[in-house]
């Protein structure tokens, strides 16, 4: 069980520590993700940036992923080629649903970042952070965008996650670091004491401070 969010990204931060003084870039999946990475970078010294990523859904079943797009000094794109020929997506559609998820991710990093370039994690280390993993979607496709970026290593950093998605993700990074790994996790919050709803307002503080 955690305090909050902060008492998580400082028990984090202590098990990062081998990653002080070293090539690191700290990623935070955005909102839940901020404030823990805030504190492992703060911790690490390390540079602090958000990483946006969407889903890309099948136009009349948005539930369902045809792919994920993510920034980036490039925006990535990522296909799932299987649901697209299953479900005979053209070419043309798919496109078309991927620019509308790279317009939400525009305007969600012009709120977090303002016109701050994405800082490039190519041949770097990044540690790629998220407040709880239940079903691992969302970060499965932030690995295989960061993939494509070119970093050196992806470490993935939670203070809890379900133990079998946990387990079905360490094919995909070079390390994963997880403090708590329940057999059932039905909600992320149950681990912890404070686990409020972040604002984006709050998302921005955050930011800021990392940068001063």
């Amino acid at each position: 069980m955690f305090e909050d969010r902060v008492d998580a990204g400082e028990q984090l931060a202590k098990a990062l520590n081998h990653y002080r003084n070293r090539d690191v870039v700290v990623l935070a999946l955005p909102r839940g993700g901020v404030p823990v990475a805030a504190e492992i970078a703060r911790t690490l010294g390390a540079p602090l940036d958000v990483l946006v990523v969407r889903k890309v859904g099948v136009p009349y079943r948005p539930e369902l992923a045809m792919g994920a797009v993510m920034d980036g000094s490039q925006t990535i794109t990522v296909r799932n080629d299987d649901v697209i020929r299953s479900y005979g997506i053209s070419e043309e559609e798919f496109q078309n649903q991927c620019t509308k998820e790279i317009e939400e991710i525009d305007r969600r990093r012009r709120r977090y970042s303002g016109d701050r370039v994405p800082i490039d994690t190519a041949g770097r280390i990044v540690l790629l952070v998220d407040d709880g993993i239940a079903t691992g979607a969302t970060v499965r496709a932030a690995i295989l965008g960061l993939r494509q970026a070119g970093p050196r290593m992806i470490i993935l950093a939670v203070p809890v996650g379900a133990s079998e998605t946990i387990e079905a993700l360490r094919q995909d990074v070079d390390e994963i670091v997880c403090l708590e790994e329940p057999a059932a996790l039905d909600a992320i919050s149950s681990h912890y004491g404070d686990f409020p709803q972040l604002t984006d307002n709050e998302v921005l503080e955050l930011m800021s401070s990392a940068r001063l």
